[in-house]
């Protein structure tokens, strides 16, 4: 099943995404959050592999409209995104799924790469979702209380990457609230890893690799 552009409310905002349904025409949940470029098309392939796998997937377009190439203009994208609006956003995307019954009558997980990942990490921070699986992101500002995060998470990092230097940090604060975690260091790969529109970074193994644990963590604890 092709997937749609819909829209839905972000405290009194529209908000528009990119909604992945399953041949069956529901499932458990799952929010995309892309990467500093925006709501590309690998973004929406993430949402639509997800489809095939049974999953109702929404990817939120955190940039309403712009994304880009280039590594500047994503740069500027992302120091402009403003923590509340899309902490809103992506709270819009939760409530939207879990307004349509029918379509994702069960429970919503989250994958988020980069950019995305820490706010995958975020958004498990406020309780609002069932599973967080952060593609090598930390966040920008780590929330001062995971009390709230009522899912486990799984996290993919890259060996050579500055984000992963705060992996240790991550963990601590995690066990210290009591939040089941596991993470995974894939050994040679670079940031971005997973994106295969990257052929420059891009680890064919290492990317199916971390695909088939996210998809075994969602089965686990999903369905």
């Amino acid at each position: 099943m092709a997937g749609q552009s819909v829209e839905f409310s972000s405290n009194g905002n529209s908000v528009s995404g990119y909604l992945a349904l399953p041949e069956s025409g529901s499932g458990p949940g799952v929010i995309v959050i892309q990467e500093w470029w925006g709501l590309v098309p690998h973004i929406k392939n993430v949402a639509d592999r997800l489809a095939a796998e049974g999953y109702v997937a929404l990817a939120p377009d955190l940039y309403h409209g712009q994304s880009t190439s280039e590594p500047d203009e994503a740069q500027k994208y992302m120091m402009e995104l403003r923590m509340e609006t899309a902490a809103q956003d992506m709270d819009g995307a939760v409530n939207f799924l879990r307004g349509h019954g029918s379509v994702c009558p069960g429970k919503i997980g989250c994958v988020g790469f980069c950019m995305g990942g820490g706010l995958t990490l975020y958004l498990a921070s406020t309780g609002a979702i069932d599973a967080a699986a952060p593609f090598y992101g930390v966040p920008a500002f780590f929330p001062s209380d995971w009390s709230d995060t009522a899912c486990p998470v799984l996290g993919h990092y890259a060996e050579h990457d500055g984000a992963t230097d705060r992996l240790p940090e991550l963990r601590d604060a995690l066990n210290a609230a009591g939040v089941e975690s596991e993470f995974h260091v894939y050994p040679g790969t670079e940031h971005a890893f997973f994106n295969d529109d990257r052929p420059e970074v891009y680890d064919e193994a290492s990317a199916g690799l971390a695909w088939s644990r996210t998809l075994e963590f969602f089965s686990q604890n999903l369905r």
